[in-house]
């Protein structure tokens, strides 16, 4: 069975809204967990203390990044159809 056109873009669609409420998401979080980290020690510190919200925010930032390559760059079909062009070439120079 074939994929339709208006099929792939309800997937497209649903993978940048998912990517959209991953960064809405990822941004709200990551700035209370800086505030709270800055009332609750990091202003006495300044920056000479080690901030621990930096590893929520590189690693949920890993994710949103992958999100956003899913959702803007990534075409999975083209590359299955383009990986089956090649080896039915393969398979006729045989």
């Amino acid at each position: 069975m074939t994929e339709t056109n208006d099929d792939r873009l309800w997937r497209m669609a649903r993978k940048r809204a998912e990517f959209r409420r991953s960064l809405y998401s990822y941004i709200v979080i990551n700035i209370f967990l800086w505030l709270v980290w800055w009332f609750t020690g990091g202003q006495s510190t300044g920056f000479s203390g080690f901030p621990w919200p930096v590893w929520v925010t590189l690693g949920w930032g890993i994710d949103v990044a992958m999100k956003y390559y899913a959702a803007y760059y990534s075409n999975h079909k083209d590359l299955t159809e383009r990986e089956y062009e090649r080896l039915k070439r393969k398979q006729g120079n045989q």
